[in-house]
């Protein structure tokens, strides 16, 4: 799994991308077919936003996070894509 990570008006440090791939690390262990995820932090005024875009094998997923801390925000984003990509892999392993 390759991942793209950009800031938007952030700067983007070392631990600040530790993090990212420790938590995309989780999303990896429950399916395994995903190819490529690019991940946008944004600071909006005093909002902290985290945006990702996952590709996977036949489909892809986007989920955003807005919160006051930048980590929590990307602890919210990948609690909401963790959901999608399993409730994707249930459909897939259905047909």
């Amino acid at each position: 799994m390759q991942i793209n990570l950009s800031g938007h008006h952030v700067e983007v440090t070392s631990s600040l991308r530790e993090y990212v791939d420790t938590k995309f690390s989780k999303l990896e262990r429950h399916f395994d077919h995903i190819n490529n995820v690019h991940v946008v932090l944004t600071v909006e005024k005093l909002n902290q936003k985290a945006e990702a875009n996952v590709h996977m094998n036949g489909s892809e997923v986007f989920a955003s996070a807005v919160n006051a801390d930048m980590y929590a925000s990307i602890d919210t984003l990948v609690d909401k894509l963790d959901r999608q990509i399993l409730k994707y892999k249930a459909k897939v392993s259905q047909h």
